[in-house]
């Protein structure tokens, strides 16, 4: 079935990527929102749910950038067969586990993703292999169909996060024993994936070209990982599983309703990401990350000072109908502007401060939630986020490739 979801012409060798990212994005769609309700379960606050979000971050950061250094001296395969082992890791360490220190740690060393985007390991080592299998006017279209499968099984994960309280209705398990089971799944989930990659062909065999270090892409990369770093820590103020908490805090909205607004809001991103090829196509890859990103933001701070539930989820719904467009368009842009031989190295120094700079702002997030600013998060994310599009647009809207 996945093989119908690639554009014509593209290596089929990659299949098991797209259903990799399908896995990984049901796994990362119900760890976001269950991750705040089984630390607070577990008698955290709200600072040391931002704390344990923000070393998620920062470990995947700083696991990417080992990737963009040194990732070339090994196989991109090796290297996703041994990021999967240790998602497998990861969840079984955070079920066997109920201390605050420990979890910090295992959050830091793991890959738990707290966002409903992407921001893992696992991203520039898979977006490298989706180029080396697509040509350049197919690849837009390639990353939006691989965005789209991620965003859409994000969305199940998501709704799939009220299974806890379900559990505890009809079979009478306790809550908490229940949350731990999920992250049990989680592990296990790790572990089909490790499954999928080790039926990856060699890199040799499908066609990529030798990784290598960044050189003559080094000027471009460093402007856009400077941009991405605003953006990323705009959206780290406003994470899933911070904007869980934000509605659980503000609106006492149930674990279950949460899990249905998650799951609509993952439909939505995903059924956008459909009109970021043609879109980007007509008017260019940068005005596409940029003018789809700029009506989100508003939304965003306009849900910030909603008093009526309904209000501030059917702007939270408008804004995750355009905020997911730039994905696709970002990842094929940065493909784009780079040598091919250094794809990899420029797709995790892109990453890279993204990560870092979103590792810092949950902590602040949850310290702000904590001290009753409840809607600064918001505002502060949909600010930045503007002054992020309007830079971008102003630095490469005359030189993008499309």
């Amino acid at each position: 079935m996945i093989h119908r979801l690639l554009p014509k012409g593209t290596d089929h060798g990659i299949i098991p990527i797209f259903a990799a990212r399908a896995l990984r994005g049901f796994a990362d769609g119900f760890v976001s929102v269950l991750l705040p309700v089984y630390l607070l379960a577990l008698g955290l606050g709200g600072v040391e749910v931002g704390a344990i979000a923000t070393a998620t971050m920062l470990g995947s950061a700083l696991a990417t950038l080992a990737i963009g250094a040194w990732g070339h001296r090994w196989a991109g395969r090796t290297l996703l067969i041994g990021a999967a082992a240790l998602m497998a890791v990861t969840g079984l360490g955070f079920a066997a586990i109920s201390s605050f220190w420990p979890l910090l740690l295992i959050a830091f060393l793991g890959t738990l993703n707290p966002s409903s985007g992407d921001v893992s390991v696992f991203l520039p080592l898979e977006h490298a292999r989706l180029a080396s299998g697509s040509d350049l006017a197919n690849r837009t279209d390639l990353f939006a169909r691989y965005a789209l499968f991620g965003a859409l099984c994000a969305a199940l994960g998501a709704l799939a996060s009220g299974l806890p309280d379900r559990l505890v209705v009809l079979l009478g398990t306790q809550r908490l024993g229940a949350l731990r089971g999920m992250f049990v799944l989680y592990g296990l989930i790790g572990l089909m994936v490790w499954a999928l990659y080790r039926r990856l062909p060699a890199d040799e065999a499908s066609g990529n070209t030798k990784p290598a270090p960044l050189g003559p892409s080094r000027a471009v990369v460093i402007k856009l990982a400077a941009l991405f770093s605003v953006d990323s820590f705009a959206g780290g103020l406003v994470v899933n599983s911070l904007l869980a908490l934000w509605l659980f805090q503000r609106f006492g909205l149930s674990l279950s309703a949460a899990g249905a607004f998650f799951f609509g809001s993952g439909l939505l991103g995903a059924a956008s990401q459909l009109a970021a090829p043609l879109l980007a196509k007509r008017v260019g890859l940068v005005n596409t990350m940029v003018f789809t990103h700029i009506p989100a933001s508003l939304c965003l701070i306009a849900a910030a000072f909603s008093s009526d539930v309904r209000v501030a989820l059917v702007l939270l719904l408008a804004r995750a109908l355009v905020s997911s467009m730039d994905v696709p368009a970002r990842s094929a842009f940065v493909m784009s502007v780079v040598q091919s031989n250094e794809r990899s190295a420029a797709a995790s120094f892109t990453a890279v401060p993204r990560s870092l700079a979103s590792a810092a702002s949950p902590l602040l997030a949850g310290w702000l939630f904590q001290s009753g600013w409840v809607a600064a998060p918001l505002v502060a994310c949909g600010v930045l986020k503007i002054a992020y599009d309007l830079a971008l647009w102003r630095a490469f809207r005359l030189s993008e490739t499309t």
